[in-house]
């Protein structure tokens, strides 16, 4: 980490909070973008809740989700989102997906949105979204659920709309490298960029 950068985080966290949300749908990067904000030293979140909870779901049942079984796990994952947003209370920190990204799964399910996700979106707010435009390869084995490329466009293109209908504008950030994408975050957000050989 450069000693800017860390200045920088250290200046943060004497401040209230800033949350910077990284979202889009399967097969956009993330999880590398993601991995770079981690070893830049920049505050994140562990891992996407989703997926933990997806999973244990899925154990259970025995097989994928249906949409008889998404309202469950929808508000699971939902106060699962709370928590994490209510337990960071000072300085910088990145988030892997946002509560509105709720709002972009249920409506892929043909679910109307929960009240609890329509509560808790207007009183959890974040600072700025980020939405990864979509590359052409799976991350997780569970992203072969959306392997038809319709799909994989469709549940990104709910995702975005959930944000705005939520009242953000995001900041979209283009196809490359991780590296190049989270200098892109780095000039937005106006922090120092970390050294190449961090990411």
């Amino acid at each position: 980490m450069t000693d800017a950068l860390a200045q920088a985080i250290a200046n943060a966290a004497e401040e209230p909070p800033k949350r910077y949300v990284i979202t889009g749908g399967p097969s956009t990067g993330k999880d590398d973008l993601i991995e770079a904000i981690r070893k830049a030293g920049l505050p994140c979140m562990e891992e996407e809740p989703g997926r933990a909870i997806y999973r244990k779901h899925r154990d259970r049942l025995g097989r994928h989700l249906l949409k008889e079984d998404r309202r469950d796990y929808s508000l699971e994952v939902l106060a699962a989102f709370i928590d994490e947003f209510e337990n960071h209370t000072n300085g910088i920190r990145f988030y892997n997906r946002g509560i509105p990204d709720g709002y972009g799964w249920e409506g892929f399910f043909g679910l109307p949105p929960a009240p609890e996700l329509d509560a808790a979106t207007e009183r959890y707010r974040y600072d700025t979204v980020f939405v990864l435009d979509p590359l052409d390869r799976f991350e997780d084995p569970d992203d072969i659920v959306w392997a038809k490329e319709r799909e994989l466009r469709r549940v990104h293109e709910l995702i975005v709309q959930g944000y705005y209908n939520a009242g953000y504008e995001p900041v979209f950030v283009s196809p490359g490298t991780a590296a190049d994408r989270l200098d892109f975050i780095c000039a937005n957000l106006r922090l120092p960029k970390p050294t190449r050989d961090e990411r």
